[in-house]
């Protein structure tokens, strides 16, 4: 997606291992491979860094690309828990660097054109919203199963429908509950949340890594609803669809296809060129980690 993007390019890569990084840069067209975070932190031609590491070192490597004076992409979650992405938040702003959560799905034109027609009242005034996100993991040492590391489904796949319910609403949950299915490496395998906003809509979703893949979700109105079948998930060449129910009048809108990752690092680069905040302000990200802590919290409260 960088290498397409009109504004970015990708200068260099870096490992702890020097040979996986010649490998990767090798199959992955990027000129130069480093063999530590540190050598591409020390680097002068290098304005930003994406950092796509495990959900445990989001925060080691942002606060030192801060102190190096790099902007900072990371991928979601953006921490462990919203104290640690706060500390990134405020680590990044001390330094004057640009930083943003990587949640690609929100730069799509399906996702802004749910938001006009709900905005628009095309389903009349909301009332509850359901998402899903479940795909099956067949290895177990995958890291998404390690604790240690940041695993488990509301931190990798639950962040979607959860996020997705933030922006379309436009408020912060007041009331958050969770009931989860432990796997034996204490992580999350399956887990569904229950969401209440000021405004009365009622959230939930479901995610999960022991289920077929699903990314559907629909957004029920008093006098309409809206179901995406696939909202998540798009391949650059992939037309979209947004099926809406106005009683029994149901009109199918065609979404374009676009490569959401390129729009998103687009919108980071032009950040840093424009000197302008990012689309999503990091501080959002912090949000979406409050409710993840809450939600946590209330599925280990009601036991294994």
């Amino acid at each position: 997606a960088i290498h397409e993007s009109s504004n970015g390019v990708v200068a260099a890569v870096a490992s702890r291992n020097l040979s996986r990084a010649q490998t990767f840069a090798a199959e992955n067209d990027i000129p130069r491979a480093l063999g530590s975070y540190e050598e591409l932190l020390a680097d002068p031609n290098i304005d930003a860094i994406y950092n796509p590491l495990p959900n445990h070192l989001h925060a080691p490597l942002t606060l030192t690309a801060a102190q190096a004076g790099k902007a900072v992409l990371c991928e979601k979650p953006l921490a462990l828990d919203a104290i640690e992405a706060q500390s990134m938040v405020n680590a990044c702003a001390e330094a004057g660097v640009v930083f943003a959560e990587a949640a690609m799905y929100r730069f799509h034109p399906l996702t802004a054109r749910v938001k006009a027609l709900v905005d628009e009242g095309a389903i009349g005034a909301m009332r509850v919203i359901r998402g899903a996100f479940t795909f099956p993991i067949a290895s177990e040492t995958d890291i998404r199963l390690d604790r240690s590391m940041g695993g488990g489904a509301l931190y990798d796949v639950g962040f979607y429908p959860l996020t997705m319910m933030r922006l379309i609403t436009g408020e912060e949950p007041d009331r958050a509950s969770a009931v989860a299915m432990w796997g034996p490496t204490d992580v999350d395998l399956t887990l569904a949340a229950t969401l209440g906003f000021p405004s009365g809509v009622v959230g939930h979703f479901d995610c999960g890594f022991n289920a077929v893949f699903n990314t559907g979700c629909e957004i029920r109105g008093d006098a309409g609803r809206i179901v995406v079948e696939k909202w998540f998930v798009a391949e650059p060449d992939e037309q979209k669809r947004i099926e809406l129910w106005r009683e029994d009048d149901h009109t199918t809108i065609p979404i374009p296809p676009a490569n959401h990752y390129v729009l998103m690092v687009e919108d980071f680069a032009d950040a840093m060129l424009q000197g302008r905040p990012p689309r999503f302000p990091a501080q959002d990200a912090v949000q979406t980690m409050r409710v993840i802590d809450r939600l946590y919290h209330s599925a280990r409260s009601t036991g294994r």
